[in-house]
């Protein structure tokens, strides 16, 4: 073989490996997402698990106060429910924005039954009550430290698949769209736990 032949194979090799990195890079920063929507998905089965037991702690003391409960426990059931089709596929963002959305409606409940507590004194100074919401208190830090070390996972997948050249191949290996962030609608309210006072 003369040398402008093995230059030519070189170079060749050198692009085959060059377009295989991108494609391996590509599917390690998605794997990554989506373990970290993984990571999302075990604090908020947590939370969700959590919410019916502050329920029925409250509904002792809160018997009049039954809309609140209820409204409480549909949101929870509502977010529970978007959160097993995000899980399904977390590339999809249509169910991404679903279960910020359904968040965002158990944060608005979750709220109001902080704000009905206020005025049940009994009920605060319950053992059980606050240890539950000393464990939904910390569970949503957990939350919130998933949540963003999801969104910066999806933030470091959308810039290296928008980049060049790997926005050249993206599409054509399998990565056609950007992943959804998860952000909540009422985003700076939902950044802080939730207060509970006693």
């Amino acid at each position: 073989m003369d040398i402008g032949t093995i230059v030519g194979l070189a170079v060749v090799v050198a692009l085959v490996l060059f377009v295989v990195s991108i494609y391996n890079r590509l599917v390690t920063l998605k794997n990554r997402y989506q373990n970290a929507f993984s990571q999302i998905e075990v604090q908020l089965k947590r939370r969700y698990d959590l919410i019916p037991n502050l329920v029925e702690t409250a509904k002792a003391y809160m018997a009049h106060e039954k809309d609140t409960l209820t409204a409480v426990i549909e949101a929870r059931n509502e977010a529970a429910a978007m959160l097993k089709g995000a899980a399904a596929d977390p590339t999809q963002g249509a169910a991404i924005q679903s279960l910020a959305g359904a968040e965002g409606a158990l944060q608005g409940a979750l709220s109001r039954l902080n704000l009905v507590m206020e005025d049940y004194p009994d009920l605060k100074a319950n053992e059980n009550m606050m240890q539950l919401t000393e464990e939904l208190s910390s569970t949503e830090n957990r939350v919130a430290f998933s949540r963003q070390a999801f969104n910066d996972a999806v933030t470091a997948y959308n810039t290296y698949r928008q980049t060049f050249p790997p926005v050249l191949f993206a599409s054509t290996f399998g990565h056609p769209d950007d992943a959804s962030l998860l952000e909540f609608e009422d985003s700076v309210v939902i950044q802080a736990a939730p207060k509970v006072s006693f």
